[in-house]
């Protein structure tokens, strides 16, 4: 169990965390307790220009003006030194982007707790918002654990379930979990404060895994159902995007941002060829065979250039009824 804080005062907490998924929780736990200390990844380079940029938090935390750490490694000396003197009685993790240490998590004394973005134990892992999607799911949720050394396998604080609606993208659904990963980081240190907090091992025979996302694992299967291909669509959107190439033009992809499922198919079952380009609906998109039947793409971005409808796509390319859309071909 956990102390107590004593009242009237506040929490002295370090925040770790990198991408705009963690922003949310950063601005609540300031407003709630003091935020002592920021940890966040190194500046890496971004998009085709490759200029090297600050992570959001680290933006966020120098508006606020908050000492900033960026660790090479979180194993250093000199990090670890740092961490010891914010004197932290709890260090908050969301979305960092790295296994926590266990001398980092033995630090402060009353423990680090994680927000994760799906109902642990189901989606353990570095992608659960896009592994929901893509798998179907109809529900996930937001869990705080108190941290462990294992990863996601803490002790369940608080947990929230949340619907996945059918055209939901990664990214509507990931605003969505930011925000209730901060309302249940804040509900989570105060029933720490209150010596309230029931700490609920996990079952491990519930466990489902949400490994990082590989360039592999984007390339859309127009055999399989329609359901699945929107599903995998909508799960990479906004990264890293499904795609599939183009029968004409050896090696060239295609990346899918939109699509739409089709419920009923008016084409006869022997023109269906799963990736054939049936029908270009003016001011909607193409229609695409899949598996079972077919599926309304909407909207693509050609290699080297920007998302757009595809009617504004087919003004400058070449794309035909008849054509087929599917795996890499190699001149």
């Amino acid at each position: 169990m956990l102390d107590l804080v004593g009242e009237g005062n506040k929490m002295r907490i370090v925040f770790m965390g990198t991408p705009q998924f963690a922003l949310p929780s950063l601005e609540a736990l300031i407003e709630y307790g003091e935020v002592v200390g920021v940890v966040t990844q190194l500046d890496r380079p971004k998009g085709r220009g490759r200029k090297i940029e600050a992570p959001p938090v680290k933006i966020a935390a120098e508006r606020y003006q908050l000492p900033i750490y960026q660790p090479a490694d979180l194993h250093h000396s000199q990090f670890m030194d740092w961490l010891r003197e914010r004197e932290p009685e709890v260090i908050i993790v969301v979305a960092y982007g790295a296994i926590l240490p266990s001398e980092i998590l033995q630090l402060p004394k009353r423990g680090c707790l994680n927000a994760h973005p799906s109902l642990l134990p189901k989606y353990r892992g570095a992608a659960p918002i896009e592994w929901a999607i893509i798998k179907g799911e109809e529900k996930t949720g937001m869990t705080i654990i108190l941290m462990n050394e294992k990863m996601d396998e803490g002790d369940i604080i608080l947990h929230e379930l949340v619907e996945i609606g059918p055209n939901d993208t990664a990214g509507v659904l990931g605003e969505r979990l930011a925000t209730l990963a901060a309302k249940l980081l804040i509900e989570s240190l105060e029933m720490i404060r209150q010596g309230k907090a029931v700490y609920l091992v996990q079952e491990e025979r519930e466990v489902t895994h949400a490994p990082p996302l590989k360039k592999q694992d984007g390339l859309i299967d127009w055999g399989a159902s329609g359901q699945d291909v929107h599903n995998l669509v909508r799960g990479l959107n906004p990264r890293p995007g499904a795609y599939t190439y183009l029968e004409k033009k050896s090696g060239t992809a295609l990346k899918v941002w939109e699509t739409e499922v089709v419920a009923h198919s008016s084409f006869p079952v022997q023109d269906c060829q799963p990736g054939k380009i049936l029908e270009m609906v003016k001011d909607r998109g193409m229609v695409v065979a899949t598996g079972d039947g077919t599926i309304l793409v909407k909207e693509v971005q050609g290699e080297g250039g920007k998302r757009m409808s595809v009617s504004d796509y087919l003004r400058g390319h070449c794309l035909e009824v008849g054509s087929v859309l599917g795996r890499e071909v190699k001149p």
